[in-house]
């Protein structure tokens, strides 16, 4: 099992990869303890869970709407849950942005933890203390920012995602080699076979690397005020593909991604050969790197981007393989920008 540490000053957080869920009751009591479980985990590994009390996570992203995240409450207080109990969410990034929320929120905080069961969910969206529920349709509108005690990254688990929800996971791992370290890409392209028939050793270097690029950063900048801007790679684009297009956010980052590379070659910053390397490796992992836009209104719907500030977009952008930076627009250039990418 690999360990990682992360210290900000929001919490303490541990990150175990390759634990078991099964041994979740070496870090929590049962008896004060409400899981938050992802429908499909509890389907297939509701043994692993047996004496906890939980509520079932419906997967869809509506779960992460105001009416789901006050129905719990309601469930909550039933249950009798006060400040000295704890929540675990267990299930993908959905799931875990779900829990962490209301932990953060539920008697104006309790203690929380994660078990993570997607490699999208592993990579990325259960580590860094980001929490929080969408708001009419835009992503993560309403959060805090606030550290789980743990994270359990089961690679075991991995075994049971469909291909299209494990694929999406590969999106982020690039992202981490792309903005950061080469060698997570690098070795990805070629152990791409084995990370695709789940091979444990692979899949265990694969998540413990892209971790420790978060965690490295989260622990520098927890707050977003300098350098976590770069792990919005893609996103700024993406997340706007997501809303109007419907399809998955490891599918909405990979578009997202292959556009601000074009950019960043727009912007005279790096060479189309980057571009290409990028586009190729996302291919083979099965992800889209073309698709048709409305301009007018993915525009539209950009602008309302939590990013934003005033009249300035900000986007991430590479200088090359491995270093991204900010680089700040004005939302007046947004829609030529737009027609030249895409």
């Amino acid at each position: 099992m690999l360990n990682l540490e992360l210290n900000t000053s929001s919490g303490h957080s541990r990150i175990y990869v390759s634990e078991s869920m099964a041994n979740l009751r070496n870090f929590v009591d049962p008896e004060r303890t409400v899981l938050l479980v992802d429908e499909n985990v509890l389907h297939f590994h509701k043994n692993k869970l047996a004496g906890f009390k939980y509520i079932e996570v419906p997967e869809s992203e509506r779960s992460k709407s105001i009416e789901f995240y006050t129905s719990v409450f309601g469930k909550l207080l039933e249950l009798g849950v006060d400040r000295s109990w704890k929540i675990v969410g267990i299930g993908g990034g959905v799931t875990t942005d779900l829990a962490g929320f209301v932990a953060s929120t539920y008697f104006r905080g309790l203690s929380f933890g994660f078990v993570s069961t997607t490699l999208l969910g592993q990579v990325d969206a259960s580590v860094g203390g980001k929490n929080g529920i969408n708001f009419e349709g835009y992503k993560n509108l309403l959060g805090t920012i606030r550290q789980p005690e743990f994270v359990i990254c089961d690679v075991k688990s991995l075994e049971t995602l469909p291909l299209t929800e494990y694929t999406d996971g590969f999106a982020e791992i690039i992202k981490y080699g792309f903005i950061k370290n080469p060698e997570i890409s690098d070795y990805l392209e070629v152990n791409i076979e084995q990370a695709f028939n789940k091979d444990k050793e692979v899949l265990e270097k694969l998540v413990f690397d892209s971790v420790k690029v978060k965690v490295d950063i989260v622990q520098s900048d927890e707050n977003e005020s300098g350098e976590r801007k770069i792990l919005n790679f893609g996103h700024t684009f993406g997340h706007a593909i997501e809303k109007l297009h419907g399809i998955s956010h490891g599918q909405s980052v990979s578009l997202g991604m292959i556009l601000a590379a074009r950019m960043s070659v727009n912007l005279g910053l790096i060479n189309s050969g980057i571009v290409d390397k990028l586009s190729g490796l996302l291919d083979k992992c099965g992800l889209p790197v073309t698709a048709d836009f409305d301009i007018d209104t993915m525009a539209e719907v950009m602008m309302k981007d939590k990013k934003k500030a005033g009249n300035i977009m900000q986007f991430i952008v590479l200088e090359a393989e491995g270093k991204a930076i900010v680089y700040k627009l004005k939302l007046t250039d947004l829609k030529s920008i737009l027609n030249d990418l895409c």
